[in-house]
């Protein structure tokens, strides 16, 4: 008798579009199939950059009818996972009080000041292991105090929680998310409530803590006349911060692995049992976010393909603020990357963990002005700049890890790339080079793979822990192999010149510099 195949679906919401996928799934079988992708496009309003959250709902809406269509209305459950930090406030009848505000907003300026003043930064990172960001949510919750959303609010949903409790009627705050706002102990899983009553955050604001696998209720029933979906259909709690589901995703074969999650960022760490909560962690800005089936993603933010993204973005509107003339040619990304990689390599190294880079708009003007600064040659036409881009996003990936297996104890001896940047053969070869360690790339919808995964996990359909959930993605999905080439000192060189660049800078903006002029 042929063994039953599962169906389920992942919605899967990323900073720049939102994707409904099923995921058929059996013993020895897992595929995926994109039933709709719509975009995610942020919205200006009064001068706050918000996320237009009811676009997307109406976006997993038509997912959901597409998914349902494409299965023959056989759907075992459906999970959901986004990105973190940004949530929705909801009045007592559950009314959305406000758009939710986008993290690369500007309202937390002199949030992270105010916090500190009340608790020390490394008490902060010894009680809750976060790296420190300047959109955390208890900065976006600090900034929010006094608002007229702020204050009428009765529950507050991050924002996988958000579009469940509007599928389901049923609140639940999930673990993975919650562990990146800053307001949860990475020890006991549970919340901070010393870390919350010091900065005057209501946790009661929360509804109760949900573990990947756990029930999050089932499609009410204007969802279900919506979707055209006719029977009961559960919900299920998936590692729902979009990077917790990447890295179930992760096809690694044995412990020994870092992983780079790539796309709008990189999120570049380990896997680990315990979270490291160090002074010098935190100095070295390292996250311990919380994983599936307890693990830890010990790993450091890194600003990713946005740079790139930002760059293209500048170039076909021709908006190129003073590199107008030198930098309104080739947009083509497969062209570009062509050009990029004959470009003189590590001719100029920015560091791709720069603040400077996270706000929209004129990304090549700010590339240019950051060598300029560092006394670096300044990228003239845009093959240079995308080569300035990867060499600098390589450099970081290597600097994570090196760190990472430094910080924790543990040895590393391959790396894995998944997301959407599998893609982008220069920066997986770049990446190889730079870190002197194979690199396997794929499965480019990692985080899809890793929601379906735990819903199937849960349902029965495949059984075992994380180990036995990777090796069914190893046999499963394709993957490709870089082994490093090339001379791996003058990835050493480039680092250092960074680094010593770095210093000089920081030097000169304190008024503590030496008298020595930065490296070329």
């Amino acid at each position: 008798m042929p063994t039953r195949e599962h169906r389920f679906a992942a919605v899967d919401l990323g900073a720049s579009s939102g994707r409904v996928i099923v995921g058929e799934v059996a013993p020895e079988r897992l595929t995926l199939h994109e039933a709709h992708r719509f975009p995610n496009d942020p919205v200006r309003l009064l001068g706050t950059l918000h996320w237009d959250i009811l676009s997307l709902y109406q976006g997993v809406l038509n997912g959901l009818k597409a998914a349902a269509v494409h299965t023959g209305d056989s759907l075992t459950s459906i999970g959901i996972d986004t990105w973190a930090v940004d949530y929705g406030l909801l009045a007592a009848d559950g009314t959305l009080l406000a758009n939710p505000v986008h993290y690369r907003d500007t309202r937390t300026t002199g949030a992270a000041e105010r916090v500190a003043a009340a608790l020390p930064p490394q008490a902060l990172y010894a009680a809750t292991g976060i790296q420190h960001l300047p959109f955390n949510t208890i900065y976006q919750l600090i900034a929010a105090q006094g608002t007229p959303a702020r204050s009428a609010a009765h529950r507050l949903l991050l924002i996988p929680d958000l579009i469940s409790y509007w599928l389901t009627g049923e609140p639940g705050t999930e673990l993975t998310n919650a562990s990146t706002t800053q307001l949860i102990d990475p020890r006991t899983r549970g919340w901070a409530t010393p870390v919350a009553e010091a900065l005057g955050i209501d946790l009661s604001l929360f509804p109760p803590l949900r573990h990947p696998g756990d029930p999050a209720g089932t499609l009410r029933q204007d969802v279900l006349a919506e979707t055209g979906i006719t029977h009961p259909l559960p919900v299920t709690a998936v590692g729902s911060h979009d990077t917790a589901s990447a890295v179930v995703g992760v096809p690694a074969t044995t412990p020994d692995f870092a992983y780079i999650a790539t796309g709008t960022w990189s999120l570049a760490g380990l896997e680990l049992d315990a979270p490291v909560l160090t002074e010098e962690s935190r100095a070295a800005n390292f996250t311990n976010e919380l994983g599936v089936d307890g693990t830890v993603r010990y790993l450091r933010n890194i600003m990713g393909l946005w740079m790139l993204q930002e760059c293209i973005r500048t170039w076909n509107t021709g908006n190129t603020g003073n590199t107008r003339t030198a930098q309104a040619t080739s947009t083509d990304l497969t062209a570009l990357l062509h050009a990029a990689a004959r470009a003189t390599p590590l001719r100029s190294v920015v560091d791709a963990g720069d603040p400077a880079f996270i706000a929209p708009h004129h990304m090549p003007d700010r590339i240019a002005d950051a060598c300029r600064r560092t006394g670096q040659p300044v990228p003239r036409t845009p093959a240079e700049t995308t080569r300035c881009v990867l060499d600098s996003l390589a450099l970081a990936h290597r600097r994570a890890i090196e760190d990472a297996t430094r910080l924790s104890g543990r040895r590393v001896s391959v790396v894995h790339i998944v997301g959407g940047g599998v893609h982008n053969t220069l920066l997986c070869q770049l990446t190889a080079d730079a870190c002197g360690l194979p690199v396997i790339a794929g499965p480019a919808e990692a985080a899809a793979l890793g929601n379906v995964l735990v819903q199937a996990r849960t349902a029965g359909a495949i059984t075992g822990g994380l180990p036995e959930l990777r090796a069914l993605l190893h046999s499963t999905q394709p993957l490709r192999q870089y082994e490093p080439t090339g001379d791996h000192s003058a990835w050493d060189r480039a680092a250092a010149r960074l680094r010593d660049a770095q210093v000089t800078e920081a030097g000169a903006a304190t008024g503590q510099g030496d008298e020595e002029e930065p490296c070329a």
